[in-house]
């Protein structure tokens, strides 16, 4: 796409890979047959292609308007897109670029400035966010029902973790709403993982992984977030942790781009591409490891929910499967398995209507295997598509470790 940025944008920390990516797109559209937002809408501004011609208008010194970032914010980052395009394009980095231009210049409604600053003073905080959950418990039948549909119907406590230190070891990212909405997932993951002879080391000081910052108008801020956990995994690194674990796969997504996000800080160039190549959702650690020493003979019915930030993001789709699968846990099929949930970070919170009737397309696809339970691998989809109240959602690692003998 032929490209030529105005003077004010060619000066942008981030001008030039803005301009090779729209100069990869080629119009061709095949990104709308799956995009789920232009399924919805039926607007070809809901959709990438354009959006992309959006932010290329922008970019090219054209007006900046508030529906311009009503189309942007409307988009999920699912990145289905990227995979199904034939040429290429790096669609989330420049959807990141054109939305931080756009928000600098489009002051947002108040309801939505309080909304987005609530959601970043409380959701990175875990014990802020415990507290609220706990509160939320306590008083949930005096809770109007959008509230309630975001605490989990059932919390299922985290059962203690091993205390042998193997010689193996790998770092694992607690996250921010992990250890309040599922306490046993990552407690979970660090029994299978021992039993494999790998030890988890957890790093008090890794909070969240800067996502919801980054994507909430505050870029600066998320990636200060990664420099903190950088700075907080780095002595571990450095005494031999073989990987860093992530048993949320949005936050996975988000630390393999840490060293693309941040190559340009002197500081941290070097350190934050170790970081990524480091950064392993479960399933690549589970993978790699002899299951059969785990006796595990399961022959549950689910169905498996694979994240936007797995297949897409992490190009991880199937993988979960074919591990469930060999241990025998009986996958149900799961039609249009390629389109998102409608959780995407925030998005129920900031696109409700929207979100809601992703979540309710994607659970008719789920249950119409009639499964017993249905199993994801991120914390957002999980919690949002639990929220419905219909079948049982949960992290897939927690029923491995409950089928260990």
């Amino acid at each position: 796409m032929q490209t030529t940025l105005s003077e004010r944008a060619s000066h942008l920390p981030r001008a030039a890979e803005a301009e090779s990516i729209l100069r990869t797109c080629v119009h061709c559209g095949f990104c709308n047959a799956t995009c789920p937002t232009y399924q919805l809408l039926g607007d070809e501004l809901d959709g990438p292609r354009g959006r992309i011609y959006l932010i290329k208008q922008v970019l090219e010194g054209n007006d900046v308007t508030q529906k311009t970032q009503q189309h942007l914010d409307r988009c999920l980052s699912c990145r289905n897109c990227e995979t199904t395009c034939p040429s290429g394009v790096d669609y989330h980095n420049l959807l990141d670029i054109g939305r931080a231009v756009v928000d600098a210049a489009v002051p947002r409604p108040l309801g939505q400035r309080l909304l987005r600053e609530g959601l970043r003073q409380t959701v990175p905080h875990p014990e802020l966010f415990k507290t609220l959950v706990n509160s939320g418990q306590v008083f949930r039948a005096l809770l109007p029902g959008t509230l309630q549909s975001k605490l989990p119907r059932n919390v299922y406590p985290a059962k203690p973790r091993p205390m042998t230190l193997r010689e193996r070891q790998v770092l694992m990212l607690e996250g921010c709403v992990q250890p309040s909405l599922s306490p046993n997932t990552n407690a979970a993951a660090a029994r299978v993982l021992d039993r494999l002879g790998i030890s988890v080391i957890a790093s008090r000081e890794a909070g969240c992984c800067g996502a919801v910052d980054y994507h909430l108008d505050a870029q600066a801020a998320g990636l200060d977030r990664a420099r903190r956990n950088i700075d907080a995994w780095w002595p571990g690194i450095e005494k031999g942790a073989e990987a860093i674990v992530q048993t949320a796969s949005g936050c996975g997504a988000f630390i393999k781009d840490y060293g693309h996000l941040l190559a340009s800080d002197p500081a941290y160039a070097d350190k934050a591409k170790k970081v990524s190549e480091l950064a392993r959702d479960l399933v690549e650690v589970l993978r790699g490891e002899p299951l059969e020493k785990l006796g595990i003979h399961a022959s549950q019915r689910l169905a498996f929910h694979c994240p936007c930030t797995l297949q897409h993001g992490q190009k991880l789709g199937g993988a979960v499967e074919a591990l469930l699968t060999g241990l025998g846990f009986n996958l149900t099929s799961v039609p249009d398995g390629h389109l998102c949930c409608g959780s995407a970070g925030t998005y129920s919170l900031t696109q409700p209507e929207l979100s809601r009737q992703l979540r309710d397309n994607k659970l008719n696809a789920l249950e119409s295997g009639h499964p017993e339970v249905i199993v994801t691998a991120n914390i957002g989809c999980q919690s949002h598509l639990d929220g419905a109240g219909r079948t049982p959602v949960r992290h897939w690692i927690e029923l491995v470790e409950a089928a260990l003998p």
